[in-house]
């Protein structure tokens, strides 16, 4: 039987499964506007989602992503204040697709089109507290560890 992901968006909590097993549980922050579906809702996707895509694999954790693509920056302070615009996408990228069309897949409510992962966040952001734009943010530890145990094709269910 495949891993799969549990997201659960009351709790802000993602847990990794096998076979009813629980092989990881991590704190995670969801959007600050709430579940959603819509395109420019900045709300999570709820429902059955895959992993379409891994991004980051061999970077050092705190590497920046702009666009799904490293830049060769390494997150700080530093860099933080010379860019207070920025929404920090850092160490590893699982670029989720829905799976329920008309719901999450398709149209104005297409996750993948809406550019939905799960990814790294500076490590002083808190967790258990939702905070993003739609993304379900992990701190980078944790990101680069489920990163490692998953892959495109693993399902991934969002709950409220």
């Amino acid at each position: 039987m495949a891993a799969e992901v549990l997201v659960e968006i009351s709790r802000q909590t993602l847990q990794l499964l096998e076979g009813g097993k629980v092989l990881g549980r991590w704190p995670v922050s969801t959007s600050r506007y709430g579940p959603g579906e819509l395109a420019d809702s900045m709300g999570t996707p709820r429902g059955r989602h895959r992993i379409r895509a891994s991004i980051g694999e061999g970077q050092p954790p705190g590497a920046v992503f702009v666009g799904r693509r490293a830049t060769g920056e390494i997150y700080s302070e530093e860099l933080a204040r010379q860019h207070p615009e920025r929404d920090w996408v850092l160490s590893r990228i699982l670029w989720l697709c829905g799976e329920q069309p008309g719901y999450n897949r398709h149209g104005r409510v297409d996750s993948m089109r809406r550019y939905i992962y799960i990814h790294g966040t500076p490590d002083s952001e808190p967790m258990g507290v939702p905070r993003s734009h739609g993304c379900v943010r992990m701190r980078n530890a944790d990101v680069i560890a489920l990163f490692d145990l998953v892959g495109p094709g693993c399902r991934v269910d969002i709950r409220p």
